[in-house]
């Protein structure tokens, strides 16, 4: 009997990405998270070729000559560049995945997105490859890639502050109850030291030396022993270039709104949230997920204006991502919170 031999086949594989402002994070079933890089494009002008991705092209912000533009193809968590973004995503995944196709693929949205934005994400993850795509909220992935019994009858509060949203929301029963989408985040706390150092030295700095001053020198409350920060840039007045020492209480005042708006977005959310979960909450905390949860002594500071418990994830810039792949490959109660219609979960307060 002849035995027919056959070339080996690639299973596709389930894929959950958290598609951020800032960042691009890809868990793969069975493996973990894969990738990890900024959610940034470089193509040339032209042609419309894509010359990098990720690190590469995040390197490129400012920096490149007038055929290419490396730019951010997502706003507030929301596509803003429909091709960009797809072309961006099909190269994170193909990274990810190597050659394999993926069979399905959920992304992490905001809860404050629109059905329009929705439609735009689905179609963005199918043209790029994905043969089933699936959306589960942020805040809900971020509860489960903390740790939180979410199918449990009790209430849980989850605060997700990425590079250009801040979700709030409780969660009770595998739903959100209740939720408020912030559009601040990480990059509105960069702009605000950009805009501090323009108005006090008529110095203007880029975002990214924003960014290295709050990573630096950043924090919520006074915290010893961190160090003055240098900044460089353009002088407004002579047109020349000139370096600034920012220090630390400055940095923090410069930081002082968009922080005090995330802790108010909190405050509200709790105003309206049922006196039995609000009771659960008082007991069980309040959880910081995402890259913003880094801030030094946000917690502290959210657990003074709360008067709640508050902790930070173990690992609050992958929670989002690890919650949606846990989605792909838990109990059935888990598949079907990624599954189930958003709007049909839960009570949603007008985004700011």
């Amino acid at each position: 009997m002849q035995v027919h031999r056959h070339l080996p086949t690639y299973r596709r594989r389930d894929l959950a990405v958290d598609l951020g402002t800032a960042n691009t994070v890809v868990f793969v079933r069975g493996e973990g998270i894969v990738l990890f890089e900024p959610s940034v494009i470089a193509i040339e002008e032209l042609s419309g070729e894509v010359y990098a991705v990720g690190d590469e092209a995040r390197r490129m912000i400012g920096r490149t000559p007038a055929n290419i533009r490396a730019t951010r193809p997502l706003r507030h968590g929301v596509i803003a560049d429909f091709d960009v973004t797809e072309q961006m995503l099909s190269r994170f995944l193909r990274r990810a995945n190597g050659q394999r196709g993926a069979h399905r693929v959920v992304l992490c949205v905001p809860s404050g997105i629109t059905e329009v934005e929705e439609r735009a994400v689905k179609e963005a993850t199918l043209a790029a490859g994905a043969r089933h795509a699936g959306l589960i909220e942020e805040p809900m992935a971020g509860a489960i890639g903390a740790g939180l019994p979410v199918g449990e009858p009790s209430g849980d509060m989850v605060v997700d502050i990425g590079g250009g949203t801040t979700e709030v929301a409780v969660i009770s029963l595998g739903g959100i109850v209740v939720s408020r989408s912030l559009r601040v985040g990480g990059y509105e706390m960069d702009d605000a030291i950009v805009r501090y150092v323009r108005d006090r030295d008529r110095l203007l700095i880029g975002q990214e030396t924003g960014e290295r001053a709050k990573i630096r020198a950043g924090s919520a409350v006074p915290v010893p022993g961190i160090p003055e920060t240098e900044v460089s840039g353009r002088d407004l007045v002579t047109g020349g270039l000139r370096r600034s020492l920012l220090p630390p209480d400055e940095v923090r005042e410069a930081l002082r709104r968009p922080v005090t708006q995330i802790i108010d977005t909190v405050k509200e959310t709790l105003e309206v949230t049922p006196p039995e979960l609000a009771a659960d909450i008082a007991n069980r905390g309040i959880v910081l997920v995402g890259g913003g949860a880094l801030l030094r002594g946000l917690d502290e500071l959210m657990r003074k204006e709360t008067q709640l418990p508050v902790r930070i994830a173990d690992s609050p810039l992958t929670s989002v991502a690890v919650g949606a792949g846990q989605s792909l490959e838990e109990s059935p109660l888990v598949q079907r919170v990624a599954d189930t219609p958003r709007r049909s979960r839960r009570r949603r307060l007008p985004s700011l």
